[in-house]
């Protein structure tokens, strides 16, 4: 016999079945005859779920430490157990005693429950109800990442076949075998399969307590792809209450694959299967026990806050093999047939744009350990990481393009590390890693070679990374990252006793803060370049980066009014978030990636921009968008990139996106309550803007020096009262940037307007376009506002009006007052002239 024939005999399932015998002890696997479901209601974050009919194309993912289920809403999904694609495909076949009519049970699927600990799939016929349980869990043991399980009611018996492709795919890049051979391991009573691969240290088992295997090509049958399956005979006489759970395992030892060594795994796991996933549930059900929450009349927004921390949570992963690190991955998407579950490996700027949002919910611990993780590979020459395969440790990752591909992790690894020092007064872990910061500061001052100061793209991308005029020298995005990177390193060095750098170090946020006026604001046009080539020539396409430079709150541009003024309308400002790209420049594609479509991470950015600039109702508005976007996909996530043209998201845009669901908690707190923290000082800035809508708000747990704070907010007539409670409310001292704020002890006193102006906001239905009014401008004084106004010709559109003085004589020029009355809010009537798509208005109040 040739050895080619021999091997493909050999790893014949069939073959493998039925000759080879077993000589070690059979595993015994149960179905779970009781099984607690229900968790404890401990928290918030424990009540935290979002319930809906099933959208059957629409994603789900169910994410932890170790591994990922993620699929469609029909039920079928794909299983990691990391760094391996197990399975993919598993979908589910009824055939019922009496019956004579195959049923596809994915396409009964009815109803979806997400909660942070499980996601639960009901499928619904007439004869029967199931329900598809899946959770990744907390503390797994070696070679378990992601398990599920099936509760089953029927009327009449019936046989469940469960089919799934094996897979056994590393994460991309490393390479895998061509196709794992399925092996049937015989036990008492049922049995479970051996996913072998052409090596004998790596494999994975597969089983279902109670089912037999289903298709098993003999070796002497015509080659043909078929699925894997488990046959179940549910019998509601005898089977009524049990759980048949879904166990998987890897192995990646020749030892541990072996078919002993993994049947007592999944031997193990079954045992253990209850206790690992209440303790799933208990670990959620505590989680906002420690982290900040806020508490605000508008229920959806709570929801999206908690739901947001809990997303950015389920991305931790764990290093691999070793498990010795957890870092945050970029987002998990389903991976079709490839082996790229979205973007499910560590990307350096997304985690320190995220960290912003982990800083101020107060997780200090996934701060320390993404740093970590980070600063570990930093270059020799102090480069910051950009993106880490979870198998780069099995190839030569640095060789490849990735690592150190882009530029502006250097300035935003010093960003976030001096917001976190801000945040934690953990000014030690500053000192400890003290020559690694020097490094990268080193390295962002050193790549000029144009001699204006400013850190260039030559090192990498700055934010693009295609650009249809080519690729820039030098982009805005960069350099407003520079400008406040170096006011974050002379906070670093002065907190270190390093006086001297910390001098040159603000001298040089100066200078930089100089030089962007003079060579990016674009003369006559009040909007500043997109990038400036190595010419000196700019590239002036009006895009939104340029509002990353007021997200550290420490950096201004001198004349961003009217850039304000046109992300706010229509030209950039979607109902659904805003387009990064103006749909002016020639080059604008609405369903490309970085030419004219809507991420939530950009809307982030221009919301924190417009609250600091005093532009809150259109901030707002885009805070609100983000945070809409908890249900409009993945259910509990917020999805990468959206058209921008129709509310749809890309076909390709990771759905369960790290910081898209960042740029739901960072616009809530450092925008709409406009917390500022000062650790060394013990102090807390509160500088909210309250919707006209709310009476009141309270923020949880808010983290400062090692403490926290409770921050409850009532309004008092044209007064804001702020009041600190909890075990460090005594030694906070509150301070406010409005203007006649007076503090005393633990109460902080904000003066408010007279009145105020206030709008309310919702997505729009699927696949809309552009169509809500947008408040492009805002500008108050002591006894007036003045809103300018844009909406569709013809229309006539309400805006709510609150009078918080009631003494005062409000006037307004361009509504319709309403008689008064003894609400606090009134609506008013703002009718836009003639013209076609969106016209212009100006509303004035004074009093």
């Amino acid at each position: 016999m040739k050895w080619w024939a021999l091997f493909v005999l050999l790893n014949s399932a069939a073959f493998l079945a039925a000759q080879v015998p077993d000589r070690t002890p059979a595993p015994t696997l149960r179905a779970l005859s009781s099984f607690l479901l229900d968790e404890p209601k401990l928290d918030k974050a424990g009540q935290l779920a979002i319930r809906s009919d099933i959208m059957a194309q629409k994603p789900f993912s169910v994410t932890g430490p170790r591994g990922a289920l993620l699929g469609q809403q029909d039920g079928s999904f794909e299983a990691w157990i990391f760094p391996w694609k197990i399975l993919s495909g598993l979908r589910i076949q009824a055939d019922m005693k009496d019956y004579p009519v195959p049923i596809d049970v994915n396409q009964q699927a009815a109803t979806i429950e997400v909660r942070p600990g499980h996601t639960i799939i009901t499928f619904s016929h007439a004869n029967f109800t199931i329900r598809e349980i899946l959770f990744t869990p907390q503390q797994a043991p070696e070679g378990i990442g992601a398990l599920a399980f099936f509760q089953i009611e029927a009327v009449r018996p019936t046989t469940l076949t469960f089919s799934f492709t094996p897979e056994m795919k590393r994460m991309w890049p490393a390479l895998s075998d061509d196709h794992p051979s399925p092996e049937w391991v015989k036990t008492a009573g049922s049995g479970f399969y051996v996913l072998h691969l052409n090596a004998p240290d790596h494999a994975a088992a597969v089983a279902m307590p109670g089912a037999q295997y289903g298709i098993m090509a003999p070796y002497q049958e015509r080659p043909k792809d078929y699925p894997v399956q488990f046959v179940l005979h549910f019998d509601p006489s005898t089977d009524k209450g049990k759980f048949f759970p879904l166990l998987m395992a890897t192995a990646d030892t020749a030892a541990d694959a072996s078919t002993a060594a993994l049947g007592a795994r999944l031997q193990s796991l079954n045992s253990q299967f209850q206790t690992l996933y209440s303790s799933t549930q208990t670990y959620y059900s505590r989680f906002s026990s420690k982290l900040l929450s806020i508490d605000t009349p508008d229920e959806k927004l709570n929801q999206a806050f908690s739901w947001a921390e809990v997303a950015i949570d389920q991305l931790r992963v764990e290093t691999t093999p070793s498990h010795a690190e957890t870092a945050l991955v970029a987002g998990f998407y389903t991976s079709g047939d490839s082996a790229r579950p979205g973007f499910g490996w560590y990307f350096g700027r997304d985690a320190l744009w995220t960290l912003y949002a982990v800083n101020s919910y107060g997780d200090f611990q996934l701060t320390r350990d993404e740093l970590n993780f980070l600063l570990a590979r930093q270059s020799p020459e102090g480069k910051i990481l950009h993106e880490w395969s979870q198998t780069a440790d099995l190839l030569n990752w640095k060789s490849l393009p990735y690592a150190y591909a882009s530029a502006d992790a250097n300035p935003l690894l010093l960003m976030a590390i001096n917001d976190y020092m801000k945040v934690s007064g953990d000014s030690r872990f500053v000192e400890k890693h003290w020559k690694a910061l020097e490094l990268a500061w080193n390295f962002e001052c050193s790549h000029d070679s144009d001699g204006d100061g400013i850190y260039e793209n030559t090192q990498g991308t700055g934010w693009v990374e295609s650009w249809p005029p080519g690729m820039p020298h030098q982009e805005m995005y960069l350099a407003a990252l520079d400008q406040q990177a170096s006011t974050a390193m002379a906070d670093l060095a002065r907190a270190t006793g390093h006086d001297d750098l910390a001098r040159q170090a603000e001298l040089r946020a100066g200078k930089i803060g100089a030089t962007i006026e003079k060579e990016y604001l674009l003369p006559g046009e009040g909007f500043y370049a997109f990038s400036r080539n190595a010419d000196g020539t700019t590239d002036p396409s009006p895009t939104i980066y340029p509002a990353v430079a007021a997200w550290d709150g420490t950096y201004r541009l001198a004349h961003a009014g009217p850039m304000l003024n046109r992300w706010a309308g229509a030209e950039f400002s979607t109902d659904w978030g805003t387009r990064d790209l103006s749909p002016t420049v020639s080059f604008y594609d609405p369903i490309s990636y970085h030419q004219g479509t809507v991420w939530p991470l950009f809307t982030g950015w221009v919301s924190v921009s417009e609250y600091r600039h005093g532009r809150s109702l259109s901030g707002y508005a885009h805070l609100m968008q983000n945070a809409g976007l908890t249900w409009a996909q993945d259910p509990g996530a917020v999805t990468e990139l959206l058209s921008g043209e129709f509310f749809a998201p890309l076909g390709r845009s990771t759905s369960h996106q790290l910081w898209s669901s960042a740029m739901v908690i960072s616009p809530v707190l450092r925008g709409l309550f406009g917390l500022e923290w000062d650790a060394a000082a013990n102090k807390l800035t509160i500088t909210p803007s309250l919707p006209a809508q709310w009476d009141r708000a309270s923020l949880h747990h808010v983290p400062l020096a090692g403490g926290e704070v409770d921050l409850e907010m009532t309004r008092d007539g044209a007064m804001l009262i702020v009041r600190a409670t909890g075990s460090s409310a005594q030694q906070v001292v509150l301070a406010s940037r409005t203007p006649g704020s007076k503090s005393a002890g633990n109460v902080l006193r904000i003066p408010l307007p007279a009145a105020e102006v206030g709008l309310d906001h919702a997505l729009p239905e699927p696949g809309a376009t552009t169509r809500q009014m947008k408040v492009m401008d805002q500008q108050s004084s002591a006894n007036s506002l003045t809103l300018t106004l844009s909406a569709a010709g013809n229309s006539q559109q309400t805006i709510l009006l609150r009078v918080n003085d009631p003494h005062a004589k409000v006037h307004v020029d361009g509504a319709q007052m309403p008689p008064e009355n003894s609400s606090s809010l009134r609506p008013l009537q703002v009718d836009f002239g003639p013209g076609e798509g969106y016209v212009e208005k100006t509303v004035r109040f004074t009093w």
